[in-house]
């Protein structure tokens, strides 16, 4: 049985790897919304199947987050949820030996995450939703994995 915090960067990778053949995330939130993603960025850019991956996310949080905070996430693969967990923020935070613990104070974080690319990805198109309760977060993750990085360079004749 995976962990919670396995399924959480396992998610995390498999996005992340996807941005080679394009990936994209939307911050869905209202601007009141109390934690906004400002930046996802990662090294090396584009990602190699089977290395280490180094994640940089960038945030700014405009209302203390409390212990007991909650956000879902749900990894679809067409209408086929994969995935459908809720996880205590905080208490990930502590076993990732995040640069901040409950409460959170408002202001600017960023948190860098190291997560080992599997070799293998599956050829499809992906959906990632992550909603923080009491509409904290809304992130929703698109990822197309039908490409590969190679087929770029590869002519079409």
């Amino acid at each position: 049985m995976f962990s919670r915090v396995t399924i959480l960067f396992l998610w995390s990778a498999l996005f992340l790897y996807a941005y080679a053949s394009g990936w994209e995330y939307v911050d869905c939130g209202s601007p009141s919304q109390p934690l906004r993603i400002d930046s996802i960025e990662l090294s090396p850019d584009p990602p190699v199947p089977g290395q280490d991956l180094s994640v940089t996310v960038k945030a700014n949080v405009t209302e203390t987050i409390e212990e007991g905070a909650a956000a879902g996430v749900v990894v679809k693969l067409g209408l086929i949820k994969l995935v459908q967990k809720t996880f205590d923020v905080c208490e990930e935070a502590r076993n990732a030996n995040a640069p901040f613990t409950c409460p959170v104070q408002p202001g600017p974080y960023t948190v860098v995450h190291t997560v080992a690319l599997p070799r293998e990805i599956p050829k499809a198109k992906f959906l990632i939703q992550v909603r923080g309760l009491g509409d904290s977060l809304c992130l929703d993750l698109r990822i197309n994995f039908m490409k590969s990085a190679a087929s770029i360079f590869t002519s079409p004749f």
